[in-house]
């Protein structure tokens, strides 16, 4: 088996994390699939993957080793491409990862219509509300939302989400409608820890100068995705900060009210990212790209 065959191989196995699935997409026998990860391993003379009857990792060599395969994969079907004639569409996999909002409120709808163009590519989706590791886990690009703070990525700004302050009629009803930011003292949130420190967030305003403030909020429940988040608020469990989009329904129907309107968070920033733009793939940089038209928010 070339090597070339074999690195795919190993690429496959490392990002499903599984030789039976790897097997299964590639359309291979699993002991082909183990055997050619053997011989790298054995070429190499180092272990790329740790394997346990239930999982299987990356060793730190292995995580190296991933990355320097998937940018010379890459490059060599950027290679391709430029003799197989320009009618050929891209091909194969691009795996993303969204939040989780984002994703079943715009893009999953959204994704017949990049089908009917590209209709060789397939995706897997990951919709969470966690920062994913991109090498780490093998993912070609990400939607971030909030202020990057990971600069060894590269970051396409594509818009900003606006941000309301909400409260369900039932909680209203038990505690009051909040009127100032000191009302704010005799008041719950429903907070949101961050996937990346665990810590709380905290409430969020800009000041007559557009100048951001965070104020520390008592709290009975944290959560750490936007549909518990949401759910929260809906539960009476507090008040809430969340961009509008996919709020509007909520406000329009009476389930959750707006409060505190003169006293918004800022909008938060919304960005495409991904870890090498030198060896983005034609499938992914379509991709990105049809991401970024499907996401201009306004």
């Amino acid at each position: 088996m070339d090597q070339f065959r074999s690195m795919q191989i190993f690429q496959a196995v490392a990002d499903s994390k599984s030789f039976t699935q790897a097997a299964e997409q590639l359309g291979l026998p699993r002991p082909t699939v183990t055997n050619a990860v053997q011989a790298i391993e054995q070429q190499l003379g180092v272990r790329l993957l740790q394997r346990t009857t239930r999982k299987v990792s990356l060793t730190v060599e292995g995580v190296v080793y991933l990355e320097r395969c998937r940018a010379l994969l890459n490059e060599l079907e950027e290679v391709n491409a430029l003799f197989l004639g320009s009618g050929k569409r891209p091909a194969g996999v691009v795996r993303v990862d969204l939040p989780e909002r984002i994703a079943h409120l715009i893009v999953i709808p959204a994704l017949p219509a990049f089908f009917a163009a590209y209709p060789e590519i397939q995706v897997r989706l990951g919709a969470s509300d966690r920062f994913a590791d991109l090498v780490g886990e093998g993912i070609d690009c990400a939607v971030r939302v909030g202020t990057l703070r990971d600069s060894s990525l590269i970051a396409r700004r594509i818009g900003a989400m606006e941000q309301v302050n909400c409260a369900a009629p039932s909680y209203l009803a038990q505690y009051g409608r909040p009127q100032t930011l000191a009302d704010l003292k005799q008041h719950y949130a429903v907070n949101f820890f961050s996937s990346q420190s665990g810590r709380d967030l905290e409430w969020e305003y800009l000041d007559a100068d557009g100048q951001s403030h965070t104020v520390a909020m008592r709290s009975r429940v944290s959560v750490g995705s936007a549909e518990a988040y949401v759910a929260s608020c809906r539960a009476g469990l507090g008040l809430m900060q969340a961009p509008r989009l996919g709020m509007e329904a909520l406000l329009a129907s009476g389930e959750l009210e707006e409060v505190l309107p003169t006293w918004r968070a800022a909008p938060l920033p919304v960005s495409i990212v991904y870890a090498h733009s030198r060896h983005l793939s034609a499938r992914v940089r379509v991709f990105v790209d049809w991401l970024a038209d499907t996401l201009q928010l306004r």
